[in-house]
């Protein structure tokens, strides 16, 4: 609905204040806004958001893009960009940047003209998670660029995800420090019990690590990388959006997440080069990180692993459609999407009594990883079951409340546990040792630790996807449709048949607490090949 002035809202861009937020006034005229507006296709463009056309031949058969040809058949087009700088010089903003093949304009400006320029108010808000810059219901633009702009990301600067990390011992407790944890593991031994194909370690591959805070410390990864006797692998940190490599120095700050996604997804894949993209934890700053990551032709990576999320209720409709589109890009290229599935059960952190899917995980262009409780003695697996510990985790897993069934779904997931049971996209795909108290040794901060959470599987997915991909001599791409086909679900998973995540239960086959179960890594070698 248009305006009096006769401006329309950007679809889906309706926001509403956190729960419990207060607002305190109007943010300073003068302060500094930076945002980023996605603009539609170019005229060229054929959809990418069927998963149809990934399906299932096996990766040798499928034709992947090069990024200058995705470029150029799914970009911006000219005019639309040329459409948005003119925009922005009516209304005072610095165009910072713009990217056709990522179909986005930065812009940046005070408060003020920002305000002016979309149609809001901003202003402070006092959360119990930390203040923050928001708004409240839609972004508007001038009636001749409805149509052009998708999105406009970045007027709310609130929290968009949480690390999917889960502590089994703090850094300095004298336990980690003495790695006498009983029951927990290394990356290279969870390769071993997990059957990782040891033909191959990564080389040749980049395996992209999206972070949305914290830092690394090369000292921290030397030590690590000593301790499990592996040569440290090159890792390059790629600055989005101001966001950098920033060691806080509390190893139980988002450092710990980004020790955890380098040292596992390292450990396995030690022959890969690992891309670690830093972005603020804004809506922005995610988008803006992962559609870097895809379409870095300098680094060019054939996996990117994501173990930051929320519930889907916590998006706005514009950023889970921009991210799944990001995620389509992704998948023609032949790159793999690998995302934690969540650590608070079926509920996802959510306090209405219903259960939710956690995203970006529950996106159809993705592999959503679960978790599990491994008990391993001697190199031998003797029992696994469903992550959930009270107090201290619970895999995530469920039916979207967004994404419809994909084709490579159809009769093979539940409907939703919640009242009027939709049919959607289900989650996990798979799932792996997540368990805090089966956890992950690292260091982090100069102390050793041990980690759990699902954000310790996907770079867990990452590191075999890139053995995987140097065994077959080319990315496996997107893996979801050759994974559910019969072969792939009944070969390459062990079945997990134990447990529960609140709302969903374990069972024979799929469910939404594992997926298929745990990988065997060399049958799903065998199926991608």
């Amino acid at each position: 609905m248009a305006t009096p002035d006769g401006r329309v809202s950007v679809p889906g861009s309706e926001r509403a204040a956190l729960e419990g937020a207060r607002a305190l006034g109007a943010v300073p005229g003068d302060e500094h806004v930076e945002v980023t507006v996605i603009v539609r296709h170019n005229s060229r463009s054929k959809p990418l958001g069927s998963t149809a056309k990934f399906g299932l031949p096996a990766p040798a058969e499928r034709n992947y893009m090069s990024r200058d040809e995705l470029a150029v058949a799914s970009g911006a087009d000219p005019e639309d960009i040329r459409a948005v700088d003119d925009f922005a010089a009516e209304h005072g903003l610095t165009v910072l940047d713009s990217d056709a093949a990522r179909r986005s304009v930065s812009l940046a400006g005070t408060a003020a003209r920002m305000s002016a320029a979309f149609g809001v108010k901003l202003e402070r808000y006092e959360h119990a998670d930390g203040a923050y810059r928001g708004r409240t219901g839609p972004v508007y633009i001038p009636a001749e660029l409805a149509g052009i702009v998708e999105a406009v990301l970045g007027l709310d600067d609130r929290p968009a995800a949480s690390p999917r990390l889960r502590i089994g011992l703090a850094a300095g407790d004298q336990a980690a420090d003495a790695r006498a944890t009983a029951g927990s593991f290394t990356p290279v031994e969870l390769a071993h019990l997990y059957d990782f194909p040891d033909t191959a370690d990564g080389t040749g591959q980049c395996i992209a690590i999206i972070e949305l805070g914290g830092g690394y410390r090369t000292a921290d990864l030397k030590a690590y990388f000593k301790s499990v006797n592996l040569k440290m692998p090159k890792v390059t940190a790629i600055g989005v959006d101001g966001g950098k490599n920033a060691p806080t120095g509390d190893p139980n700050s988002a450092d710990g997440e980004v020790a955890l996604d380098i040292e596992v997804a390292g450990a396995v894949a030690p022959g890969a080069k690992i891309a670690v993209y830093f972005a603020p934890n804004t809506d922005r700053g995610f988008l803006d990180a992962i559609t870097t990551a895809v379409h870095d032709k300098k680094r060019k990576p054939s996996v990117i692993s994501i173990s930051w999320g929320a519930a889907e209720a916590n998006w706005t409709a514009q950023s889970l459609s921009q991210f799944d589109a990001a995620f389509a890009s992704a998948a023609a290229l032949g790159v793999t999407i690998v995302c934690a599935a969540g650590d608070d059960g079926s509920a996802d952190n959510m306090t209405d009594g219903l259960a939710h899917a956690d995203f970006p995980s529950s996106s159809p262009h993705v592999t959503a990883c679960g978790g599990t409780r491994l008990n391993a003695s001697t190199g031998v697996i003797q029992s696994e079951i469903v992550w959930n510990n009270p107090g201290h985790g619970s895999t995530g897993g469920g039916i979207s409340d967004v994404f419809a069934v994909p084709s490579w779904q159809t009769g093979k997931v539940p409907k939703s546990a919640n009242p009027g049971h939709r049919a959607g996209r289900g989650l996990p795909d798979l799932a792996a040792d997540a368990d805090p108290a089966t956890g992950y040794k690292v260091i982090v901060d100069g102390s050793n630790a041990v980690f759990g959470g699902t954000s310790a599987v996907a770079p867990l997915m990452a590191g075999l996807i890139a053995r995987i991909n140097q065994d077959l001599g080319r990315s496996a791409g997107f893996l979801n449709p050759l994974l559910y086909s019969k072969s792939g679900s009944t070969s390459a998973f062990h079945d997990i048949t134990s447990g529960m995540n609140g709302a969903y239960k374990a069972k024979k086959g799929w469910d939404a607490c594992s997926g298929w179960g745990r990988p065997i890594g060399t049958h799903v070698l065998n199926v991608l090949s």
